[in-house]
């Protein structure tokens, strides 16, 4: 059964997403190493709750799929350290899909012949979209951190933590909108992926509204995105004051790098798959200087100073957004757990069924947002955020 797509607005629904080969043993801090399953220690009856993850660990979207991983670890250890979901504890195993709709599927099927109750997961668009497609048939609860796309909770038994992708284009034009930050706007997108094109449709819609000219709208492709010499030269002819860029941060920071070389200094604004250029090996991070994008969370914040301090310490980097994702996304699903008075024993469907209701039943304090609850198209409400980098560091606005 299709889920109603709903029409939110910007203060109602903003939200804003362990290693790659899934065995029983322990976890290991790195993307290079094997073993993403970590058992807790089981109840008195043997039975534990299986929770699934999916996300690239390997490839060009390494970052993201590592943070949710890593989120999603410290999240379980926390839980069952404190004594764990309705007295039972968490297993978890989390696959590489290395950002590739059959290698998500194949990981997909991989956790079902594991054991998985509820899946974490997955991490980008497309894999969301192909996991998505079975889990719906299977009835199997599924939560995104990070997968923005519309069609990634089409299911009934599928939700989101993040931002939607057409609710990320339309908060960013309000954002600059209502910041005047500039007037006439140049957009680069990638036209080839669901999650940027959707993110500049429907900021392109709402610019108007915010009194914004799009002078230049210029795309690449998945084929073409090394050199985006036309694409700079079109917004710098146009006059453009700032350049919406709702791609991820690979590309960004080879933008960023050619824009310097042509002396163009517009001020550039993206969404969430920005977060992590600050990391790209042998960027200059100074060309990030002054760059926004919208995120739900900065390590900067007062509130993410405990997350972020303990995953530093078990992982030595600081967490991106999509780690503080996921971490909301295990902690949301032990609130449903819970409110649904769940048990392990459950068939995986009288549990998804469960957690459908239980979700739009529960509210939490999370690092992506506070007060955060769910509506039944899966879609999360909470206000949306905008970092700006300021010496090598987010800085909340």
């Amino acid at each position: 059964m299709k889920k109603r797509l709903l029409s939110l607005g910007l203060a109602a629904v903003m939200a804003m997403s362990m290693t790659a080969c899934g065995s029983s043993g322990s976890t290991s801090d790195s993307a290079e190493e094997t073993g993403a399953a970590s058992q807790g220690e089981e109840s008195a009856d043997g039975a534990t709750f299986k929770i699934g993850g999916i996300g690239p660990v390997t490839g060009a979207n390494a970052a993201y799929g590592q943070a949710v991983a890593n989120g999603m670890e410290l999240a379980i250890k926390e839980i069952n350290e404190a004594g764990g979901v309705n007295g039972y504890q968490i297993e978890y195993n989390f696959q590489d899909d290395e950002s590739d709709p059959e290698k998500a599927v194949n990981a997909y099927n991989t956790l079902k012949d594991w054991g998985m109750q509820l899946l974490l997961g997955t991490v980008t668009s497309k894999p969301c979209i192909a996991v998505g497609a079975e889990s719906e048939v299977d009835n199997l609860f599924q939560l995104t951190p990070s997968g923005s796309a519309v069609a990634c909770i089409a299911g009934s038994n599928a939700f989101r933590v993040c931002f939607s992708d057409p609710d990320q284009g339309r908060a960013s034009a309000q954002y600059i909108g209502e910041h005047k930050l500039a007037t006439k706007i140049g957009i680069i997108y990638d036209s080839s992926s669901e999650y940027s094109d959707g993110i500049r449709e429907s900021f392109a819609a709402e610019a108007g509204n915010q009194g914004l000219e799009v002078v230049a709208s210029e795309a690449f492709t998945a084929d073409t995105n090394t050199d985006f010499s036309v694409q700079l030269d079109k917004c710098k002819e146009a006059g453009a004051e700032l350049v919406f860029l709702p791609i991820y941060y690979q590309e960004a920071s080879v933008i960023l790098k050619q824009a310097s070389d042509k002396d163009f200094k517009p001020l550039f604004f993206g969404c969430d798959g920005m977060d992590g250029i600050l990391s790209v090996e042998n960027f200059d991070t100074s060309l990030a200087e002054g760059l926004m994008l919208l995120t739900p969370f900065s390590v900067d914040e007062e509130g993410s100073q405990d997350f972020v301090a303990a995953y530093e310490a078990a992982y030595g980097v600081e967490p991106l957004q999509f780690a503080a994702g996921a971490y909301d996304g295990i902690y949301a699903m032990k609130a449903a757990l819970e409110k649904a008075e769940a048990t392990p024993d459950m068939s995986v469907s009288d549990l998804c069924d469960a957690m459908k209701v239980a979700m739009t039943e529960i509210t939490i304090d999370g690092l992506t947002g506070e007060g955060m609850t769910w509506n039944e198209a899966g879609e999360p409400n909470k206000e949306p955020k905008a970092v700006k980098i300021v010496d090598g560091a987010y800085v909340m606005q």
